[in-house]
């Protein structure tokens, strides 16, 4: 079959890379076309029609300000979707984008499947009803979403999380090696997940780093975004800062403790049985936009979502501070630090086993 696979940001084509080995797993003659990133490319086997990180902006303004180019995009998406003719379009996740595609998919005749829903249950709502008109099969991955999604008339399959296939599947490190190849010191990691976006990073950075005099005993290291220049993380990078790139899994591995900007890296890190702060902050137009928008839930880390209490601590806006930042990460690093670990155990039991993958191909090879 052919298949024409969206995904618009990093996550996705984590997910989106592993979905194309186990569909070519289930259809030795699959055909793959899409938007996405180097995984997806590594293996598919062929090039993205557009790069990730030409597609993702964040916050309403930076929204605003790409709108030309946004719409570009969707219509050149189209053209390009009417072309090649798929058998199947798999959107991940990216709604804004994806769900414009979907209804024009659906008007070509194409088969829509969607694998990682919109985060509908926390904003938006309204779109269900897109999802249910023009979504033929829809997969989801997080245990409470099919729940909410039979709320609405929709019938969702729970897949299980992706994420814990692509942390099992990796082999042990030795420590010791990893610091050596990344020219790092002897003292114990702290590491540090500042985003993906040059925007988003440049602002978390800097408060990141702030805390760095209450704690000489450890050294910092940055996870370097694949969709950002080394260059672009040199002047953050001394004697007790260092930076690694695309090493982001390995460097938690190795690392005592972690401030991680919202996002899938905070669930990612407590599968990697790491304690974390969550830290968030926006531009106060789009803080104050998102607040009135996003109704129902508590949290905005995966992490305390899927448990439905907080777990680890979240810094959002205003209380993301210096001293509110120190006093936290100085808490996982001691007394607070073996009941997240504790927590984190049973994380795990409530994402199910691995295989979302190979669920969500057989799902979609055999409809």
């Amino acid at each position: 079959m052919k298949y024409y696979i969206i995904a618009g940001e990093a996550s996705g084509d984590l997910h989106g890379s592993n979905l194309i080995k186990a569909l070519k797993h289930k259809d030795s003659k699959a055909e793959f076309r899409f938007w996405g990133g180097d995984l997806m490319a590594e293996n598919a086997g062929n090039e993205p029609v557009k790069h990730y990180r030409d597609l993702a902006f964040m916050g309403f303004l930076e929204v605003a300000k790409n709108l030309k180019t946004i719409l570009g995009n969707i219509k050149f998406c189209k053209q390009d979707l009417k072309k090649y003719q798929p058998d199947v379009l798999i959107l991940i996740d990216y709604p804004g984008f994806n769900l414009r595609i979907a209804k024009y998919a659906k008007s070509l005749g194409i088969r829509v499947v969607y694998y990682i829903s919109p985060q509908l249950w926390a904003w938006k709502e309204g779109r269900v009803k897109t999802i249910k008109k023009y979504v033929d099969d829809l997969l989801v991955i997080l245990p409470f979403e099919k729940d909410f999604y039979k709320k609405h008339g929709v019938e969702a399959h729970f897949v299980g999380h992706p994420l814990l296939d692509a942390i099992s599947d990796l082999p042990e490190i030795d420590l010791q090696k990893f610091k050596s190849e990344h020219h790092l010191n002897e003292k114990e990691i702290i590491a540090l997940l500042p985003g993906s976006r040059e925007q988003e990073v440049e602002k978390m950075l800097k408060l990141m780093l702030s805390v760095r005099p209450h704690f000489p005993e450890y050294q910092f290291v940055i996870a370097g975004a694949p969709s950002l220049p080394k260059d672009f993380y040199e002047k953050y990078v001394d004697e007790n800062v260092h930076f690694v790139s695309n090493k982001t899994y390995d460097l938690l591995r190795c690392s005592k403790a972690a401030l991680v900007t919202s996002g899938t890296a905070t669930l990612e890190t407590a599968l990697l049985n790491v304690p974390e702060v969550v830290c968030y902050r926006g531009s106060k137009i789009s803080y104050a936009i998102a607040k009135r928008l996003v109704k129902h839930i508590k949290y905005i880390s995966l992490v305390n979502l899927i448990m439905d209490r907080e777990t680890v601590k979240e810094l959002i806006q205003d209380e993301l501070t210096t001293k509110n930042l120190a006093t936290e990460l100085r808490l996982i690093l001691n007394e607070n630090r073996n009941k997240i670990l504790s927590d984190y155990e049973q994380l795990l039991k409530k994402l199910g086993g691995k295989g979302a993958s190979a669920n969500a191909a057989k799902i979609i090879v055999n409809p």
